[in-house]
């Protein structure tokens, strides 16, 4: 690693210390989503509801329907049966959300399920116009902010306390079926006109609890002076029955399955992931710009010349033609001479010896013994033909090398 790139690194890491120093006491900001996620201990989670929830609906069973919609767990519970044609289960189906998560099959059946005399409590800030629509009720905002909103309930004998709450909405409903509608709570506005916020509606043999606050059930509500007691007073309604409560797609079942999660939940830890990252990248480019590329090995091409030749020797030998081996290397042997030193080969005598001694500064006696051989061969000397060839490529090896 040079110099440079030390620095670089150094550089990093640096930048890195100052952040987290300074990041150190600095408060962690506060997530004001509104996810109404049962696990969620944000402002606008629903944490301590859940944890609470069997004290605030006493005495009652509660069931949560997290894995399915409310179509597949109500139509699960259906009797078919043409003698029965009804649930299996009798209570209230709960849905509390920042706006409609219901689809519509699922409110249909709903609608189906209170008719056959159960009940509904939904409490969210937009409602499904299919539900808005049969129920004949209307809904609007008010634009007219304002820093608290004050909630009652319309029974005094109920709870004649007003609370005030500052993350509430301006949503109410404008208007209502008087002859199947009753006017459970109220809300107003920045110009204190009285709106109604809470209602119930008469639906066949069951009915249905509208609430337009759904930020009254929060983490951040609940634990905020007395404000339970009007979460409490709006769950006193519900009849004293199992509660179905729809959780599905409020539970944080989006949570991310990768390694990094923890990291990137955490600011530092992900501004530290951040600059590792760019880190390396940059240590990538300038070292790539420093690397000589990588030389190709390039194979020599095989002398094909000279494995022929070993063939064509191991051939020869193999057959025991020795004699025909001396030919073959007496000419060769000739031949480069005649080519490389430019000496006539013709007569191989003592002018012959003079001259390759002298181009080939070998001794002469060396000389005088391979023409002695040569001359041996051609004049069809019987000896031992292994020997001689022995002999012969001995001497012809001291001349060329």
């Amino acid at each position: 690693m040079n110099k440079s790139i030390k620095i670089y690194i150094a550089i990093l890491v640096l930048i890195l210390v100052l952040i987290l120093i300074a990041d150190h006491n600095k408060p962690k900001p506060i997530d004001w989503r509104p996810t109404y996620a049962v696990n969620d201990k944000i402002p606008f989670g629903l944490y301590v509801f859940d944890k609470e929830i069997k004290g605030l609906l006493k005495n009652q069973k509660i069931e949560k329907i997290s894995k399915v919609t409310p179509y597949e767990f109500l139509d699960s519970k259906y009797d078919a049966d043409t003698l029965v044609e009804t649930y299996t289960i009798k209570g209230t189906f709960l849905n509390i959300s920042e706006n409609n998560t219901i689809d519509d099959q699922s409110i249909k059946e709903i609608f189906y399920f209170v008719s056959h005399g159960n009940n509904a409590f939904l409490s969210m800030k937009t409602f499904p116009k299919i539900l808005s629509d049969s129920l004949k009720i209307q809904f609007q905002s008010d634009f007219l902010q304002t820093d608290s909103t004050a909630m009652w309930m319309a029974n005094k004998k109920v709870n004649p306390k007003k609370y005030l709450f500052t993350t509430a909405s301006e949503v109410y409903f404008s208007k209502i079926d008087t002859l199947n509608t009753t006017v459970l709570g109220y809300q107003n506005n920045a110009k204190k006109q009285r709106h109604i916020n809470f209602i119930k509606v008469a639906y066949k043999g069951g009915n249905f609890y509208l609430h337009t606050q759904p930020a009254a059930f929060t983490n951040f509500n609940l634990l905020k002076n007395d404000h339970y007691q009007y979460a409490e007073n709006v769950l006193s309604y519900l009849p004293n029955e199992a509660v179905f409560w729809y959780t599905k797609g409020q539970n944080n079942e989006q949570i991310s399955n990768s390694p990094l999660r923890y990291i990137h939940s955490q600011p530092a830890l992900r501004w530290a992931w951040y600059f590792f990252l760019i880190g390396v990248l940059i240590f990538m480019i300038f070292n790539a710009k420093r690397k000589q590329r990588i030389v190709p090995i390039l194979k020599p091409l095989p002398n094909l010349t000279v494995d022929f030749t070993k063939t064509i020797g191991n051939l020869y030998y193999q057959e025991g033609d020795h004699s025909n081996i001396i030919d073959k290397k007496i000419i060769y042997l000739l031949e480069r001479i005649r080519n490389e030193y430019l000496i006539d080969t013709t007569k191989l005598d003592d002018d012959f010896i003079k001259k390759l001694h002298h181009k080939t500064g070998k001794e002469e006696t060396d000389i005088q013994e391979l023409v002695f051989l040569i001359n041996e061969h051609r004049n069809s000397y019987h000896g031992s033909i292994e020997e001689d060839l022995i002999r012969l490529n001995n001497a012809i090896e001291k001349i060329l090398n």
